[in-house]
């Protein structure tokens, strides 16, 4: 029994220091997916948990080197704003609370659509976290700081793969230029008519 009980004792600290680095690692501001694959329209997932006691109302992202940022999904209560380099590429994007924002206990998630680099890496996602008490969370720390930023892994895709990437630039493409590419065919149909029209008056002239 003695025993027992100097084994119980002994285990609650590791126990708990388990159950607190997991809580803390699940706090940290992530993005989702983890791995993706060399030029790969990928869909992104920020997630933005509260740690303290007051509000969240604004997270700004920075989109690392290589990955192009496209879209974003609208968040009912934020607005959203891009930074943008002299090439016209977002550098960073920052959400902001219309309203009171994140609350402690709460967490909020943004959805967004990049372009992941040609070449295999690990690209960093700096976060900055933004509270009403006027403190700002740099997550951009290295893995195994105290807040650190979230990485993904770009891996080489395989061979099916970029085969399916294709076919999404190509319609990516089509669906761009489709309207352009329907200009050109109502003006030809409009002169077919025309000329069409021309030849009739001109036999029924001739009558």
């Amino acid at each position: 029994m003695k025993k027992s009980k100097k084994l119980m004792a002994a285990l609650i600290p590791t126990i708990a220091a388990t159950f607190l680095l997991s809580v803390s690692a699940s706090a940290h501001v992530s993005v989702k997916p983890s791995t993706s694959t060399t030029e790969a329209w990928e869909t992104y997932t920020m997630k933005v948990p509260v740690e303290k006691d007051v509000p969240t109302t604004k997270v700004t992202l920075k989109i690392p080197d290589g990955v192009e940022f496209e879209q974003y999904q609208p968040v009912p209560g934020w607005t959203v704003s891009e930074q943008k380099d002299a090439s016209g590429k977002a550098t960073s994007i920052t959400w902001t609370a219309t309203g009171e924002g994140i609350l402690s206990g709460q967490f909020q998630q943004f959805t967004f659509v990049a372009k992941n680099p040609a070449s295999g890496q690990k690209v960093a996602w700096d976060a900055y976290q933004y509270y009403t008490d006027g403190s700002i969370v740099e997550w951009a720390g290295e893995e195994g700081s105290d807040t650190p930023h979230s990485i993904t892994e770009i891996i080489a895709a395989s061979s099916t793969e970029k085969q399916d990437q294709t076919v999404t630039d190509t319609t990516k493409t089509q669906s761009n230029t489709g309207g352009v590419q329907t200009i050109p065919t109502v003006v030809s149909i409009i002169s077919l008519l025309v000329s069409i029209a021309a030849l009739i008056s001109a036999l029924r002239r001739k009558k």
